[in-house]
């Protein structure tokens, strides 16, 4: 034997070990995801919630303004790799104590119980974490059942390394089959509201929002058809409404607690709420309604006796907290239905709170709690800079652009402006030397909703640029200076390029 070969089987031994345990990892997160589906009990779940936390203040809030949901989606990937590479190191431990040991046929369950107990101190969930330990298992016994060296455990067989690789890849792919199809069952759809009385009024009133809808093709009804999604973990909590219960806490006379049934017992409300993220781009899509079933927040908390505090601190199932003066509860409600069906869990099943003229932030999902403090306090985003609590900024969206025929050209959107109200819209296409009163919907009932606007003119030859802005309904006009969303979202008028293929200035 060459001077060089104690070295080449040394690195022979590390390569395999490494590539064992790297596929046992894959393994071990597909079988988390089997057991568990897209939700807090995955292990990557917990991991990119942490993400998001620990990030520094200022490459979140980079993150949200330049890269959207393309950031959130990367912090998953994050997550997935990093909980690879904890799967892979607890295996390649296994492994080592196995080979200490001298004893090759115990790697496989000294892998798969150490990959378990990292499993479940990052998700504390029993179930999906002996999963993960199962799927690293299979992987390591595979390898060393194929290996064929005296010292399997070190895998320096190239036969138990592919034999490795080749079962993770079937775990994966039997892993996501068995936990997206878990997922839909745990994740049912969501039924018709338990209320007759509610109930009476949520066929009229979506009857009224398809009625009053424009009908122009390509432009979202005032019903939003998919309703838009910010939480601050990448995994939605899954909480049962038997379980479920709302306390009213804090500087109170006596604290009360309410259960699903009893919230949903009482006398009920059918409110039309619009939402806008305080994060989004200025032509963005985060911004939609629904018809939301519920009850007032303050038949809720007055029975508690608040005193006559400054503000209120919200908890949630998900870890978030966001902080709100005291007088918002006034016309605060607290919804269980959407679109007459009970609450999505992507929208806070069992249970959450509308806050109206607020950024969306503030309406807390998932809400468990209602904390009446004596003195100011920062939220979840107050803490990252970020101002959501305070009047929503007046905006006019246009995301239909559309040439028609003889030399006529289509523009539309939504208009809103929080609790103030839409009174016109406004479009030019001179450069603002002259502006037109577009088309308007109908409004809804309700004192915090969106309207759609559209308006079709005669187009000049060439490309050329469209501005709109909104009117609230006491006549001020939205202002044209354009702000970044963070840190109290964005504002400005929107203007798009129409005709000669133009994508638009300051579109989406």
């Amino acid at each position: 034997m060459s001077p060089s070969a104690p070295t080449d089987r040394l690195e022979t031994v590390s390569l395999g070990a490494i590539a064992v345990s790297l596929s046992a990892g894959v393994a071990g997160v597909a079988g988390s995801y089997a057991a568990a589906s897209f939700t807090p009990a995955f292990i990557a779940g917990p991991i990119a919630g942490l993400l998001a936390r620990r990030l520094p203040s200022v490459v979140v809030t980079y993150s949200i303004l330049l890269l959207g949901d393309l950031g959130s989606q990367l912090n998953v990937v994050a997550a997935l790799a990093l909980s690879v590479l904890l799967l892979a190191a607890a295996t390649g431990a296994g492994l080592a104590v196995a080979e200490r040991l001298g004893v090759a046929g115990a790697a496989p369950q000294a892998a798969g119980v150490l990959a378990a107990i990292a499993a479940v101190l990052v998700t504390g969930a029993t179930i999906p974490s002996l999963a993960a330990g199962v799927a690293v298992a299979l992987v390591v016994a595979v390898a060393n059942l194929l290996s064929l060296t005296d010292c399997e455990a070190g895998f320096r067989d190239r036969r138990g390394v592919l034999g490795g690789v080749a079962s993770a890849i079937g775990v994966l792919g039997g892993g996501y089959l068995l936990g997206s199809s878990s997922g839909a069952s745990s994740n049912p759809e969501p039924s018709d509201i338990d209320n007759d009385g509610a109930q009476a009024e949520i066929g009229p009133l979506l009857q009224e929002a398809n009625d009053k809808s424009l009908d122009v093709e390509g432009l979202e009804p005032l019903v939003s058809e998919r309703f838009y999604e910010v939480d601050i973990n990448a995994t939605d909590p899954t909480v049962s409404p038997d379980d479920w219960t709302l306390s009213i806490t804090g500087a109170v006379d006596e604290e009360v607690s309410y259960t699903y049934d009893e919230v949903t017992g009482m006398d009920a409300e059918n409110r039309f709420v619009t939402l806008r993220c305080v994060g989004e781009k200025l032509n963005g899509r985060k911004l939609d309604n629904a018809l939301w079933t519920g009850v007032p927040i303050m038949d809720l908390v007055g029975p508690a006796g608040p005193a006559d505090e400054c503000c209120v601190m919200l908890h949630a199932t998900d870890g978030y907290y966001q902080e709100f003066p005291l007088s918002a509860l006034e016309d605060g409600f607290l919804a269980y239905g959407m679109n007459g069906e009970t609450l999505p869990r992507g929208h806070g099943s069992p249970a959450r709170v509308l806050i109206p003229g607020h950024w969306g932030e503030i309406n807390v999902k998932w809400v468990t709690e209602i904390e009446v403090i004596e003195e100011e306090a920062e939220g979840y985003w107050e803490e990252r800079g970020w101002h959501g609590t305070g009047p929503v900024k007046t905006v006019a969206k246009m995301h239909l652009v559309e040439e028609l025929d003889g030399g006529r050209a289509r523009v539309g959107g939504h208009a809103y402006a929080g609790t103030r109200g839409i009174g016109g819209v406004e479009v030019t296409t001179d450069g603002g030397e002259t502006w037109t009163d577009a088309t308007l919907s109908e409004p809804l009932p309700g004192e915090d909703v969106w309207r759609q606007w559209v308006h079709e003119y005669d187009a000049p030859e060439g490309p050329h640029d469209v501005t709109v802005r909104a009117i609230e309904a006491d006549g001020t006009v939205q202002p044209s200076e354009r702000t970044d969303a963070f840190p109290r979202g964005p504002s400005g008028w929107v203007t798009r390029t129409v005709g000669g293929g133009g994508g638009g200035r300051f579109g989406r």
